[in-house]
């Protein structure tokens, strides 16, 4: 599972080849999320309420570049690190 970005504590990651609809995969600790991109929502999982609210965040900010890697992953392309939050 490719890691795009890392950022307190939390990691962002796509898998090759996944299932629509596109999404991420978040692991902050033991806690672990597929987050949909378009709209940006938990899909499966849970994440901490503070976790959550840095992942929204983060995504609101890249959303774009998130659909861009999530049609490369789907053509099995390298995956582009996208910058953590500040």
């Amino acid at each position: 599972m490719p890691k795009i970005s890392e950022f307190y504590g939390i990691v962002i990651a796509m898998f090759y080849n996944d299932h629509d609809p596109p999404h991420l995969h978040a692991v902050y600790g033991d806690n672990r999320a597929l987050v949909g991109i378009d709209p940006i929502r938990i899909l499966q999982g849970r994440l901490p309420p503070r976790a959550w609210a840095l992942v929204q965040e983060w995504a609101s900010l890249h959303q774009e570049e998130l659909l861009q890697n999530w049609s490369r992953a789907r053509a099995r392309a390298p995956l582009r690190r996208i910058a953590p939050l500040p």
